[in-house]
């Protein structure tokens, strides 16, 4: 079929009036264009509407098996370039089975690895995306680089590294919903190529079951009822550490809202009876979607759920190098002792207590350059404590660190920093181990912890509101400019235990700044962000600076400047509408010069964290500030409200707090 090609324009940069080189397998849609030096793999689907311009920045790569939907662009600056697969220079690579759908926007410098997914009208810039990465619908990618197997959600912005370190593994539903994608427009490919040649048209009509593999292992097959060896291996190795096995099963309607309904359950300890159990929940429920999960019958939680069966009868994708599955060892594993795989005690306590919350355990690595710029690279997902000794063996000569992954919320966890250079393993201190018990107090007790009081009823209160607690840090670098790194998770279970976790990491980054940040894990966003420490032990979170007060909520270092913390004073001027904590909050924070301001939300906004601004007080007193917020929660009873601190120095956010929720909650 005829299509639009033609050779860049001699401009003082490009001379040599490159033509375009397309694979004849691929089929290049006649109302799409190409210009200039672009390299167009075999099998590669080109639709309607495309602009691919390698006129300015050039050349362009597009590997085999990828499809360019209809009206995406593709152009690159003429400075800037990226080293390809091969070792050379481009100004735009994109690799093998790659979809970039609908209206999106590629532009060079650029490089996206093989398997990803670009989602529609979703932007690259100046980024490198590595393989089997998922991008979705309005995502911006700009100055940055992401690590393979990444997950990008809607409407995201990733314009500075910080923010690209911090995404969330692709799950194995993403990757086998890419594969899909790609499958389909293999199809169409075939079916552009053959739509005028009746011979070719015939077998597709009477094909009954397509194959779509096209190199990426997703291929349809009857179900034959049975359990695949690598899942009897799961339910052996969960039966015998002591769970229980259960199921679920749900219809395409179900299934894509997440309600599962529990099969029979299934009490036997025999793993061959749990494997004949499951064998019948699938013939039973042959039309839908069928799951399997462990049960930990002390902590009476799920643990390891993976998919077995799937409607159409195609392969489930499991997130496996080996055919093996990655079970969490048992809980009675605590211990300290020395062990086989020559791993300090303190390690394979954090292994086990991840596992044993069913996270995922993944690696990073990093030399001594890459440290120092905090420019990790990925490793592999391990399956045990053998898994990792041989991976710390391999990077012997460099930094690793140990990653645990929530799946179901899509975070990290835990970064633990476990050998330096030389094969030198790192002792981890206690605030680094999830299985750290902290000396018990009462709630009400005295905090000898370190921890001025305020910031310690601050713990309390996230705790008693079900938020999650977790520290950021920052030298003085990061901090001016907002990069803040995540410290050492407080996996903390009672306020008690997290003071102390608190005050252990407090003294590991005595000479960086600190934040302390409060999680909704529900609606997967922070609810607090708070500076409890300044550099060399300032500010109302740490020992140096003592939890008294001078009577304006300032410490009695008298330093007017150090960062907003809750002060003890008593709420002698407490309203009505505002609770103890935000009281205290806004008297620190009009002690430190900072100005205050509010946003409200309702319900929809405050689900896409779509915020309005509603005011921004310049008093300074007490008594002028209270009636305006007052009046603001007032106006926006049925509204979420939050309190910001401004840095007006800085001309930056030092605090968003959420200070009422519908219906007049706080």
């Amino acid at each position: 079929m005829p299509h639009r090609k033609e050779a860049a324009p001699p401009t003082p940069w490009s001379q040599g009036l490159a033509q375009p080189k397309i694979d004849e397998t691929a089929y290049i849609h006649s109302f799409s264009n190409i210009i200039g030096d672009v390299r167009v793999g075999a099998n590669v689907l080109v639709a309607p509407g495309t602009s691919i311009r390698a006129d300015e920045g050039t050349p362009f790569s597009i590997g085999s098996g990828t499809n360019i939907q209809d009206g995406v662009v593709i152009h690159g600056l003429e400075q800037g370039r990226v080293i390809g697969d091969d070792q050379q220079k481009y100004s735009v690579w994109i690799g093998n089975n790659v979809s970039i759908t609908h209206k999106a926007l590629v532009h060079g410098p650029c490089y996206i690895g093989d398997d990803c997914f670009i989602g529609f009208r979703s932007t690259v810039f100046n980024a490198r995306i590595g393989e089997g990465c998922i991008v979705m619908l309005h995502a911006l990618i700009q100055d940055v680089e992401i690590a393979p197997g990444k997950y990008v959600p809607s409407g995201a912005i990733i314009t500075n590294q910080q923010q690209a370190d911090r995404l969330p593994d692709v799950l194995p539903d993403d990757m086998e919903f890419a594969h899909h994608v790609v499958g389909i427009n293999e199809s169409l490919r075939q079916g552009y190529l053959c739509a005028n040649n009746m011979s070719c048209i015939t077998p597709i009509r009477n094909e009954m079951n397509i194959n779509y593999t096209n190199g990426n292992g997703y291929n349809s097959s009857a179900g034959t009822g049975k359990l695949t060896p690598e899942v009897i291996a799961h339910v052996k190795q969960l039966v015998s550490q002591g769970y229980y096995v259960g199921t679920e099963h749900a219809d395409t309607r179900h299934f894509k809202t997440g309600s599962w309904q529990t099969c029979s359950p299934i009490e036997s300890t025999n793993s061959s009876e749990v494997v004949a159990a499951l064998e019948g929940c699938i013939a039973e429920h042959a039309a839908e979607y069928v799951r399997m999960f462990g049960i930990d019958p002390k902590a009476k939680r799920r643990i390891s759920p993976i998919m077995i069966k799937r409607p159409d009868g195609k392969k489930v994708a499991q997130k496996s190098t080996n055919g093996s599955y990655s079970v969490p060892a048992p809980r009675v594993q605590t211990t300290t002792a020395p062990n086989a795989t020559g791993l300090t005690p303190e390690v394979v306590n954090q292994v086990n207590s991840l596992m044993s919350q069913g996270c995922k355990i993944g690696t990073e690595y990093a030399n001594e350059r890459r440290f120092k710029t905090s420019s990790w690279q990925n490793g592999p997902t391990i399956q045990g404590l053998a898994d990792l000794e041989g991976f710390l063996a391999e990077h012997s000569g460099e930094y690793v660190r140990l990653i645990g992954v929530d799946p179901n919320a899509r975070r990290r966890v835990a970064e633990i920093l476990i050998q330096k250079p030389g094969n030198r393993t790192v002792q981890q201190s206690t605030a680094a181990s999830v299985s750290y018990q902290a000396p018990v107090s009462s709630q009400g007790a005295a905090i000898n912890s370190g921890l001025s009081q305020a910031v310690a009823d601050q713990v309390r209160s996230l705790f008693n509101q079900g938020y999650r607690i977790s520290l950021e840090h920052a030298n003085e670098r990061r901090f001016k400019t907002s990069s803040w790194m995540s410290g050492a998770p407080i996996t903390a279970t009672n306020p008690s235990q997290a003071i102390a976790e608190l005050e252990q990491a407090l003294a590991e980054y005595s000479g960086e700044y600190v934040r302390l940040i409060g999680v909704d894990a529900n609606a997967k966003r922070r609810v607090l962000e708070t500076v409890i420490q300044q550099p060399n032990g300032k500010g109302q979170g740490f020992a140096p600076l003592k939890a008294t007060s001078n009577g304006n909520g300032v410490g009695n270092n008298g330093n007017s400047q150090s960062v907003p913390v809750y002060s003890s004073v008593t709420n002698s001027a407490a309203t009505k509408k505002l609770n103890q904590e935000a009281v205290e909050q806004i008297r620190s924070l009009i002690a430190g010069g900072y100005k205050i301001g509010t946003e409200y939300a309702d319900q929809r906004r405050f689900r896409t964290s779509s915020w309005k601004t509603d005011t921004q007080i310049d008093a300074k007193r007490e008594a002028d500030v209270f009636p305006v917020l007052e009046e603001s929660l007032a106006q926006h009873e049925g509204e979420y409200v939050r309190l910001i601190g401004i840095d007006p120095k800085a001309k930056r956010r030092v605090l968003e707090m959420i200070i009422q929720q519908p219906n007049g909650k706080n």
